[in-house]
């Protein structure tokens, strides 16, 4: 008897690892919607997220967030010259889980939100890459330099959620966008080049409600 028990026992742990050890949409059923993303959609800053990672120290990758971000983006597939992205995220929701490391990096000697408080994007172009994708050109503002960037970008759904209450139901479409920076180009030295890194890896999540023509 006690060997079935043990035997139905270590059955249910394999079972439970296989199923935690899939993606959480396989395990759920959940799935990305695949409609057509084109359109012009408002940034919902309340599923959206900025995260930033840079070397510490030599020891090892850090991550810190941004907790505020808003602005708007245009899709055109047939057409993507009508393409247009522009995201504004406050310097100072600058989130590393940490308040007095915050505050430092609210200083002077890192964003100096009080004479640069808002980190800007304004795209120029977007090439698509293949279904799903393309680069996303454009100049990123930050610390007082603009400078022009590349986003790598992968569409990540796209379609009507007519359940979710207002602000954040109707035709949502979303994508993920990469790149990589040197902070120094944007005037920021401060702890170069032993302490922290001087590139930066910026991952942006963004979730859009579409609107009304």
């Amino acid at each position: 008897m006690a060997t079935k028990v043990r035997s139905a026992f270590w059955a249910a742990v394999w079972l439970c690892g296989s199923v935690m050890a899939l993606p959480a949409w396989a395990a759920t059923g959940y799935h990305p919607l695949t409609g057509n993303p084109d359109g012009h959609y408002r940034i919902d800053g309340d599923h959206s997220a900025v995260f930033f990672t840079i070397g510490h120290v030599g020891i090892a990758d850090f991550t810190g967030r941004f907790d505020r971000i808003s602005g708007s983006y245009t899709l055109d597939r047939r057409d993507p010259a009508k393409d247009q992205t522009n995201i504004v995220i406050p310097a100072a929701s600058i989130n590393t889980n940490l308040a007095l490391r915050d505050e430092h990096l609210r200083s002077a000697e890192f964003f100096d939100v009080q004479q640069y408080p808002d980190i800007t994007f304004v795209s120029t172009r977007y090439t698509p890459t293949g279904k799903g994708g393309g680069r996303l050109y454009g100049n990123l503002s930050l610390h007082g330099v603009t400078r022009p960037v590349v986003f790598q970008v992968r569409e990540t759904g796209a379609g009507e959620v007519a359940y979710l209450p207002k602000p954040w139901g109707g035709y949502l479409s979303g994508f993920v966008a990469t790149t990589s920076i040197k902070r120094s180009d944007f005037g920021m030295t401060a702890y170069l080049p032993e302490g922290l890194s001087n590139r930066i890896d910026i991952r942006v999540e963004i979730e859009g409600i579409r609107q009304q023509k």
